[in-house]
Parts: structure tokens; C-alpha cells; sequence
């Protein structure tokens, strides 16, 4: 999982992506091609 300080890149790179706040933090999950995770926060 990549922790980046921007995730609108990072939602860019599949077209899957989904953007998600949990506890506070974003996340960027891929149900398709799960390598596709990231957080910020």
C-alpha cells in the first residue's frame, strides 16, 4: 500500500479505483486489481 500525500494521482492509474474514507483517512481501493491500494492521512 502507498502512502502519498496526493491521492487524485494515485486514482488516476486504474480506471477501477475507488476513493474512501474510513476513520478519518482516504483510501484508494481496487476491487478488480487489488495492487491498487493506497492511503493519505
Amino acid at each position: 500500500m502507498k502512502i502519498k500525500n496526493s491521492i487524485r494521482s494515485l486514482r488516476k492509474r486504474h480506471r477501477a479505483n475507488r476513493v474512501v474514507r474510513r476513520r478519518g483517512r482516504l483510501y484508494v481501493i481496487n476491487k478488480v486489481n487489488r495492487r491498487f491500494k493506497a492511503r493519505q492521512g
